[in-house]
């Protein structure tokens, strides 16, 4: 493979197909120091030789006796590269960044909360199922509440692998499924913002935003971040900023 500037090249070990959108590699042959919730850069060479990378986040935790590397992928049929890895199989190249970033880390969340909300739409469930599943530093918080919201029940990823982390909570991690455009046994139904105005989502997982001790981390659809930052603050929730702590930390790829 070509080398390129920032990049280095890996090889598909293996995927996993969700649906006809919904996709996630597993990758190898790149070193990454990264912490457990943060983003790289995948990327593929276009017709004219250019590289076109995108962010992605790491699904997996990190792994002192491995280089794999898991991202979980939609395609967008008007996207530059996501069809491209869409058509990637077993033992094609790609490249990933030599560098990660992102601030869904363990490092991010005040010592003092107690309850630790981790809101995602759609592929934003990858960096909170690595940040959960990280065993080297887990959040202590007596309540965690990740939050999924999707179109469909086929959009409910990687549900073997949550309900092994609720589990190994013991009772300190609630799974909440959220499903728009389905009525589905065990998930409510509806969007992420207007379940929250409603007070539903609080009330179905006993929990609450209290600026005092609760924290906020979301990823997903920039209009759910932007919609769902004006409801928390209005709840007196703020921003959270490294000179500036708050309660609400959000990433956003686009």
């Amino acid at each position: 493979m070509t080398d390129f500037s920032g990049f280095q090249s890996a090889i598909v070990q293996d995927r996993t197909e969700w649906n006809d959108r919904v996709f996630s590699l597993r990758v190898t042959g790149a070193q990454l120091n990264f912490k457990a919730g943060q983003f790289t850069k995948l990327a593929l060479p276009d017709s004219d030789g250019k590289l076109v990378a995108r962010a992605y986040s790491l699904v997996n935790a990190p792994l002192t006796t491995s280089d794999v590397l898991e991202f979980l992928i939609i395609t967008d049929p008007d996207g530059q590269l996501s069809p491209q890895l869409h058509q990637l199989q077993k033992g094609d190249s790609l490249y990933v960044a030599q560098s990660a970033h992102g601030d869904l880390v363990f490092d991010t969340i005040p010592k003092h909360t107690k309850t630790l909300w981790l809101l995602s739409t759609g592929t934003g469930i990858g960096p909170f199922l690595s940040l959960l599943d990280d065993i080297s530093f887990r959040p202590a918080c007596e309540k965690v509440v990740l939050v999924h919201g999707v179109r469909k029940e086929t959009d409910l990823v990687y549900r073997y692998l949550i309900n092994q982390l609720v589990d190994q909570y013991q009772g300190r991690l609630v799974y909440q499924p959220i499903v728009s455009r389905e009525n589905v046994s065990g998930a409510l139904n509806g969007r992420v913002t207007d379940l929250i105005e409603q007070q539903h989502l609080m009330q179905h997982c006993r929990a609450d935003f209290a600026p005092d001790d609760s924290f906020v981390m979301m990823c997903g659809n920039p209009q759910m971040i932007k919609d769902t930052t004006k409801i928390l603050l209005g709840l007196g929730l703020t921003k959270h900023r490294s000179a500036e702590p708050g309660n609400i930390v959000f990433e956003r790829y686009w």
